[in-house]
């Protein structure tokens, strides 16, 4: 199974989006609450290559991006690949 990585914030429909399509996969995440000035936002931004936004999503360490590439990647059938590890 893969590790999966998502920096979200609160009151974000686009955090919950993405939380919403990996749960309806069945797959175990770990959400990092990364609000503006922390510490995880930080850590996102580095990660991601200076993408301040989220989410920002990740899958054994590769950056996805945010909720419109997650559901994009879902879309052309590349998600469940990488889901399975």
């Amino acid at each position: 199974m893969a590790k999966i990585e998502i920096y979200t914030q609160d009151f974000c429909p686009y955090c919950a989006r993405a939380v919403a399509l990996l749960g309806r996969k069945g797959v175990a995440f770990e959400e990092k609450y990364a609000p503006h000035g922390s510490a995880e936002r930080q850590e996102a931004i580095a990660r991601s290559g200076g993408r301040s936004s989220v989410p920002q999503i990740f899958i054994d360490g590769r950056h996805i991006g945010g909720c419109d590439d997650l559901v994009a990647l879902d879309r052309k059938g590349g998600l469940d690949p990488l889901l399975a590890g």
